[in-house]
């Protein structure tokens, strides 16, 4: 199966380059799920339910979350109970939803799970473990083909989840610095990058217009970050095939809106 993965999805840029271009790009790569993270996809911050609806119609299977999931809580709580959306498992017990999902892709199942790291981000489990016990059910389930979206800041936190599980799982792509990595590589069959980078406006700072965030960088002060409403627009996603379990190969596309540029990039195989 071929399951790709798309980056921070970061307001209305985002959104609209992922509206005008995914069809095309599924069926150019032949790919067979679509997974994306969609905690900031509206207006920068959280996601309504028309926005999920947007995404699902031109292709999304399933939407991640992050820190953000609950920015706009009543919306959330509608789309985690009935939605193909997730948020980050191992958020404290009580919340509506959950981190993972069991899916039937091309007659095999693939299980896929989100997870939240714990250097400056809000309270949650330990991530380490947490995936330690829901890998461990996994497997029991015979259920071989496993993707992990980690939401987290440390490069570090990422790099431990694919000492711990490398060869376990088929993939393992980190989110939420909205700056892509030059990782990409396949180690004993699973798939891994630091982190993919957002999807939406590449030429302010992490998505938002660059106004506020040198104000505070420059004076202390903040300010309300706002998403552009013109700008240079990057879809960045992460394709694998799996096979048993196993990623067999892996590539990464960035296309440049503005340029109608392709760049694809191959994992490394360690």
């Amino acid at each position: 199966m071929r399951v790709a993965f798309i980056g921070d999805i970061v307001g209305r840029p985002g959104r609209r380059i992922i509206e005008a271009n995914l069809k095309k790009i599924i069926e150019e790569h032949n790919i067979d799920f679509v997974i994306a993270n969609g905690e900031n996809a509206s207006h920068g911050f959280g996601l309504t339910v028309k926005n999920a609806n947007e995404l699902f119609k031109v292709g999304v299977d399933l939407i991640t979350g992050g820190n953000h999931s609950f920015d706009k809580k009543q919306d959330m709580f509608a789309l985690l109970e009935s939605y193909n959306v997730l948020r980050p498992d191992n958020y404290p017990a009580g919340l509506v939803g959950s981190g993972i999902k069991i899916f039937e892709v091309k007659g095999e199942k693939l299980a896929v799970i989100n997870l939240m790291g714990q250097f400056s981000m809000p309270t949650c489990e330990n991530p380490f473990n947490w995936a330690t016990r829901l890998v461990e059910d996994l497997e029991e389930q015979g259920i071989k083909n496993i993707f992990i979206d980690f939401h987290a800041e440390a490069t570090s936190e990422k790099r431990v989840m694919m000492m711990m599980f490398e060869g376990r799982v088929s993939g393992i792509c980190g989110t939420h610095t909205h700056v892509s990595t030059d990782d990409l590589q396949i180690v004993r069959g699973t798939t891994y990058l630091s982190d993919i980078g957002l999807t939406g406006c590449r030429d302010n700072v992490i998505g938002m217009d660059k106004k506020v965030p040198i104000q505070k960088a420059t004076t202390g002060l903040g300010g309300h970050f706002q998403v552009p409403t013109s700008c240079k627009p990057i879809l960045q996603m992460l394709v694998m095939d799996y096979e048993n379990g196993k990623s067999i190969d892996a590539f990464k596309i960035k296309y440049l809106g503005n340029k109608n540029e392709t760049i694809i990039t191959k994992a490394m195989l360690e």
